[in-house]
């Protein structure tokens, strides 16, 4: 599986390093790739673990691992992951078409609460979805679905004063680039008149679930301790 990955995946990804190093670029990439697989290892630990399992010779430290990918942007970052994902699609539908589902995935995710020093960094260290004192940083994915096998396009973060209208866009300017789109799910926080115009004037299909206030988070916590799956409410609804 890691030879397919850096046969495919890491030419696309460049470090801007000196090619003399006696560490090889791959092996940055297959460090970032053990982390990323595993619950949460701190880069020190993990390049620990990861210089006793790896079969390399020489494997980054830590420290030298964060300071190479500090150097990077966000938006290089996205594009680097987007060149990845390029490939790796190209090379699937050589042999297969999994990729015309056309259905795509818009939601937000939240890093584990934040517990160091924010100054300098409000804007990027938001807080959380639920009503809390936590913060954390957030993160907007799109990710395929359906029939195909789930693949994320594309992510970016979430910074305090961006719109919803902005954030769907941006990913889905990114996916359409890279597969066949024709239907959009959203998680609630996407539940806006503006996003979903825009959505329609791309001439795609969408499902968002309605936003759930504190009037409805009480009566769904009421459910819940009675064991009940539903409450019916008749109202009139201007659509």
């Amino acid at each position: 599986m890691i030879d397919e990955l850096q046969r495919i995946a890491y030419p696309a990804l460049s470090l801007n390093r000196d090619d003399s190093s006696e560490i090889h670029s791959n092996s940055f990439w297959d460090l970032q790739t053990y982390l990323g697989l595993r619950d949460g290892p701190a880069a020190t630990e993990g390049a620990r673990s990861f210089t006793l399992e790896s079969s390399r010779e020489q494997t980054p430290l830590g420290h030298t691992h964060r300071s190479h990918l500090r150097n990077f942007s966000i938006d290089e970052i996205r594009a680097m992951y987007r060149a990845a994902v390029r490939r790796l699609i190209d090379r699937v539908t050589k042999t297969d078409d999994p990729y015309r589902a056309g259905v795509v995935v818009i939601g937000t995710t939240e890093d584990d609460p934040f517990t160091g020093d924010r100054t300098g960094h409000e804007e990027e260290i938001i807080g959380t979805k639920e009503n809390s004192d936590e913060y954390a940083y957030q993160w907007a994915t799109i990710q395929l679905v359906g029939n195909a096998v789930p693949l994320v396009l594309d992510a970016r973060p979430i910074r305090k004063g961006d719109g919803r209208v902005e954030i769907g866009a941006d990913l889905l300017d990114s996916a359409q680039e890279l597969v066949h789109v024709d239907e959009v799910l959203m998680d609630r926080g996407f539940d806006s008149q503006h996003v979903l115009k825009a959505v329609s004037d791309r001439r795609l299909k969408y499902i968002v679930p309605k936003r759930m206030y504190t009037s409805e988070k009480a009566q769904a916590k009421r459910l819940l301790k009675r064991d009940e799956d539903r409450f019916v409410n008749d109202r009139r609804l201007p659509l």
